[in-house]
């Protein structure tokens, strides 16, 4: 289903023919993100991302940039993470020309304008307090940087006000010609399309693209020898926590494991926690547990919006669950609705043409090897409950917790959340 195509300077292309639609998808992915920066430019990735979008000799404004794919009612976006930024356009399948024209100017044609540079600074300080005002947001922040402290792994993807800032057109200019380059880059096609075309058209297009070899990103440290806590005080109703672990990594054989495990505990309606915290207990709203699987970096973390006066009950009430599938598992009938809707939910998320562009562009981009659907759908197929013990037994250790807060708590209440993560 999905090809495979290397030219000779490095750049990776993948085709996923996708006939019964009429859309196609055109995303670029370039293996760069805040991970890779250095700390006086952190958030250098993002702002460049944003960048894109002010200006190329051929469409010289965000406006002309914009109305290119508004005119045929394309959906067009960008993304930038902690390893990967991505650009991406969806558009009937008749406007395929088009859709690979656009985004091959962006990419490779940004002039990345002084003016807009200055104006830029603006909007991502106001994105930086969007997320530092909702605190269901920011507390996700703050959990990267308990886990990983002060290293790229560890600092927020948008950077600080003060970084961005600092960042000068000309380091806009370098990080751009350092990464965005042939080795570096993947483009992935998928939908309805003419193959043979589309790789010759996109050789034409990305003809221009650097071939050096990118920066590399440093080896994230993970060192933890007891429970770790992070208080972020708010004057808010509810305090919104995220409480886990340190999981594997993109490569670990026991990701698939993993995955279920969360899914388990928290990852549906009728999920561990669901049950107990939002149902039973009639603590919370919202109560998931979710898994990040990252090159070299990896956790499980349940995040939970509680009332501050059951701040204390709510964690004690995750802690157990932890512990209770740590010491006995699962029975035969959960594990099999588990993976029944970890493949179920991959399926469905799988029927249009961006989202098949993704599932196998990330996995080329990160891994460098693609499996199928249906070569998941084993791996999740071959899961026994005692894999979920012995992975619950294995990340499930009190060394391992991690407890970040935003709520009204100040330094005289660290003691008493240190102690509940203590065995």
């Amino acid at each position: 289903m999905c090809q495979k195509i290397v030219f000779p300077n490095g750049l990776r292309v993948l085709v996923i023919p996708q006939k019964n639609t009429q859309a196609v998808t055109v995303l670029v992915l370039v293996g760069t993100g805040s991970k890779h920066e250095e700390k006086k430019l952190n958030g250098i990735s993002h702002f460049l991302e944003h960048m894109l979008f002010k200006g190329t000799k051929k469409r010289p404004t965000s406006q002309a940039i914009s109305e290119t794919l508004d005119r045929v009612g394309g959906i067009y976006n960008a993304f930038t993470s902690d390893e990967y930024t991505g650009y991406f356009v969806k558009v009937k399948n008749s406007f395929f020309d088009l859709a690979l024209d656009w985004v091959s100017d962006i990419f490779l044609n940004s002039t990345l304008p002084i003016k807009e540079i200055e104006k830029e600074r603006g909007v991502i300080k106001e994105e930086i307090n969007m997320h530092y005002d909702n605190p269901m947001s920011y507390i996700q922040i703050l959990w990267t940087e308990l886990l990983y402290g002060d290293q790229p792994a560890g600092w927020p993807i948008t950077g600080t006000k003060e970084t961005i800032q600092r960042i000068s057109r000309r380091d806009l200019i370098n990080y751009k010609a350092s990464q965005y380059v042939a080795k570096n880059t993947l483009i992935c096609v998928a939908g309805n399309f003419e193959k043979k075309k589309a790789i010759k058209t996109i050789e034409k297009s990305f003809s221009k693209i650097k071939n050096i070899l990118p920066r590399e990103k440093p080896k994230t440290i993970e060192k933890q020898e007891e429970p770790n806590l992070l208080l972020h005080f708010r004057k808010t109703d509810q305090a919104h926590i995220c409480l886990g672990v340190r999981g594997y990594d993109l490569f670990h054989p026991q990701r698939y494991t993993l995955k279920a495990l969360a899914d388990i505990l928290g990852g549906m309606m009728s999920s561990r926690l669901w049950i107990e915290i939002r149902e039973k207990l009639n603590l919370a709203y919202y109560v998931f547990t979710e898994t990040n699987f990252s090159t070299d970096t990896g956790y499980l973390v349940t995040r939970v919006g509680l009332d501050v006066n059951n701040i204390e009950k709510g964690i004690k009430t995750i802690l157990r669950e932890y512990k209770k599938i740590s010491q006995k598992g699962v029975s035969a009938k959960e594990l099999k609705k588990a993976k029944d809707h970890l493949k179920g939910k991959m399926a469905l998320s799988l029927e249009t043409s961006d989202s098949l562009a993704f599932f196998y562009g990330l996995q080329e981009l990160l891994k460098k090897e693609i499996f199928s659907p249906e070569e998941i759908y084993k791996k999740f197929d071959k899961i026994r409950g005692s894999d979920i013990l012995k992975t619950a037994r294995d990340v499930f250790r009190p060394s391992k917790l991690n407890l970040a807060i935003v709520g009204p708590f100040k330094e005289r209440d660290k003691e008493k959340f240190k102690k509940l993560l203590k065995p």
